[in-house]
């Protein structure tokens, strides 16, 4: 039997329309695929999860999720300035685009490239929604229970979901 409402640990099948203040729409899962997650354990971002609870199958309502609950306040000390000539130069880099580096500490990290100049790019660690609200317009799909293996390995597999 399918939970009633949405609790940590179910499986939540919703469409989103996502828009910043200015009125631009940032994603959107209407007339695509649903966003199929794990309620609980961090799959969207905090402030929208916290609102999902409680949440039942059929409704519709407005998320407005703030900076610090969604990819945070922007830091400007998370940018940096590098030599064009550190990219390959069978890929120009171009505003906007993400790829991995690594941190001091080791650790595998997303950066974004703010703006490109002819001989520097400046990267930045900010999510490209940092220091920004989040305004969702949220229809609840379905809510049924994880598999053991989606439990154990906090996200959904199969259809919607992620595939190892």
């Amino acid at each position: 039997m399918n939970p009633a409402e949405i609790i940590d640990d179910t499986v939540v099948t919703m469409h989103y329309k996502l828009t910043l203040d200015d009125g631009s729409v940032a994603d959107s899962s209407f007339g695509n695929d649903p966003l199929v997650y794990l309620q609980g354990h961090h799959n969207i971002v905090p402030g929208l999860e916290r609102q999902m609870l409680g949440k039942k199958a059929g409704d519709k309502f407005i998320a407005q999720v703030p900076p610090e609950e969604g990819y945070g306040q922007y830091d400007p000390g998370a940018e940096q300035t590098v030599p064009k000539t550190a990219f390959p130069p069978n890929q120009p880099p171009q505003p906007g685009m993400q790829f991995q580096t690594r941190a001091r500490n080791g650790e595998v990290m997303p950066v974004w490239i703010k703006s490109v100049t002819d001989d520097q790019v400046v990267i930045t660690a900010n999510h490209p929604m940092a220091g920004q609200r989040l305004n969702f317009e949220i229809e609840i799909v379905s809510i049924r229970k994880p598999t053991k293996d989606e439990l154990s390995h906090g996200h959904v597999h199969g259809p919607g979901g992620h595939h190892h």
